[in-house]
């Protein structure tokens, strides 16, 4: 589907810090998260209408300063797949391109997408059955040709193995409509660039690291359960360095990285699990099957398929449900038809439906008074974004690229706010290292001792001590 003049009438209707307390604690007090969303107001450019003995361990963390105000005791980190801001948000937000707009107050404070790419190719409206047929080349090679030192302009473009029209895409607003109505209670980023150009892994590394490992998806994790089902043929790696879950671990503060389908990969025991039901894709690997690519900590030996830092979905639920057992720091990955990740007959709406409905279970649950969410994409996929990533880091010479989402859900977030702030994954490293290890960043010696802090999307009322900017 192209945005054609009769999909455009119809659719241009626009109308803190840890307390020292165990990651079984009880929830301090505070103000839930506000309901509903806002509709975005017209613009000049395509706009739309607005299980429990595997739980973590009880162990005591180190104290940090509260003031006696509201803490954030628990961190969640929601990591989607492929796509960019314009991509997600270009139908949000209001105001023109190019307009660089510095106030903070909803749609119309950030940028909505062109009504074309530079190169005059309207958007195509993603649909269901859009994002299930088409999946953009998101190598770094072709990243870097469309992204063509900033000019945004090669998206369609860009030679038969790159460019294409599909690329230049906009959300259905009634498949997206949810990220909408949580960035209208919570906060967005709008210049939260992937942090390296290319593929999904490269820039899951720094979810971990903050820094450089590899490029694109270049390899598999050495010995993971899964690798033989879902990357049989490709080469594996694993490395040494220091990651933030050592750091946590070193500090007896609780952390997981719960993956959706783990369990089931390893009850195969080598093989490809049965494929769900409701994988709408015939394959019995991915995406119906748990992807060990997507682990960060999987390349590592201390924290590879270690049954206290990685863990099935079922246990967060079971740990929300239960209010017992919710680490400190959370990472999310969902199974790849719920990811978003376009391609292989995957639906848009079930990945949005799925992080909605986390979303809301967590901020039901005896933790939402003491919960931060993040909610954010591994990288752009391809996808076309008008604005220009920043330069190349100084710390690991490597490329930037484009915009993806992040939306800061919770009682700590500043409401219906657009931060400008520049970040990328190595921020959210750096907040935990701020928020859980003596508000000491850079711990890492990568990116995390240079790139800004989440700060811009809190609101220091509600967190007790005002997160850094920077």
């Amino acid at each position: 589907m192209t945005f054609s003049r009769d999909i455009a009438a119809f659719l241009l209707f626009t109308g803190t810090v840890a307390c020292g307390n165990s990651g079984t604690a009880v929830p301090l007090p505070g103000e839930g998260a506000a309901d509903g969303g806002r509709d975005a107001p017209a613009a000049d450019a395509p706009a739309f209408d607005a299980p429990a003995s595997d739980a973590s361990p009880d162990v005591q963390m180190p104290a940090a300063s509260c003031d006696g105000g509201f803490c954030i005791e628990h961190l969640v980190v929601i990591v989607q797949e492929n796509h960019t801001f314009d991509n997600q948000f270009g139908g949000y937000c209001t105001a023109a391109p190019g307009s660089n707009p510095t106030c903070n107050d909803g749609p119309a404070c950030c940028e909505a997408m062109p009504a074309m790419d530079p190169m005059g190719t309207k958007p195509t409206v993603l649909t269901d059955a859009e994002h299930g047929t088409f999946d953009p080349n998101h190598e770094q090679a072709c990243e870097l040709s469309e992204i063509d030192n900033g000019k945004m302009d090669m998206f369609a473009t860009a030679g038969i193995l790159c460019g294409d029209p599909r690329n230049v895409a906009i959300a259905d607003p009634t498949i997206i409509k949810p990220y909408w109505t949580l960035a209208g209670a919570g906060a967005i980023a709008d210049r939260y660039f992937q942090p390296i150009a290319g593929q999904s892994s490269s820039n899951d590394m720094y979810l971990a690291r903050a820094a450089y490992v590899f490029t694109d998806d270049l390899y598999a994790p050495q010995g993971a359960v899964g690798v033989p089902c879902i990357e049989p043929k490709k080469t594996t790696a694993q490395y040494t360095d220091e990651t933030i879950g050592d750091l946590l671990t070193a500090a007896h503060v609780p952390w997981t990285w719960f993956a959706d389908g783990y369990d089931a990969m390893v009850a195969a025991n080598g093989q490809c699990p049965p494929r769900p039901a409701d994988c709408p894709s015939p394959a019995q690997a991915y995406p119906c099957a748990f992807d060990p690519d997507d682990v960060p900590f999987d390349f590592y030996p201390s924290t590879r398929d270690n049954p206290s830092t990685l863990k099935d979905v079922s246990v967060l639920d079971a740990a929300l449900q239960s209010g017992s057992g919710l680490p400190a720091v959370s990472f999310v990955k969902a199974i790849g038809y719920r990811s978003e990740h376009p391609g292989n007959a995957t639906t848009a709406s079930a990945g949005v439906q799925w992080v909605n409905a986390l979303v809301g279970r967590i901020e039901a649950s005896a933790y939402g008074a003491s919960t931060l969410v993040l909610v954010t994409y591994d990288e752009g996929g391809g996808y076309y974004d008008h604005v220009a990533p920043p330069p190349m880091s100084a710390v690991d010479k490597v490329p930037y690229g484009t915009r993806v989402p992040l939306i800061a859900v919770g009682p700590f977030v500043r409401k219906n706010y657009v931060s400008h702030v520049t970040m990328e994954h190595s921020s959210i490293v750096k907040f935990i290292e701020w928020n859980w290890l003596g508000q000491k960043t850079g711990q890492l010696g990568t990116r995390d001792a240079v790139v800004n802090n989440i700060g811009s999307l809190l609101d220091p009322a509600k967190t007790g001590v005002a997160v850094p900017e920077n």
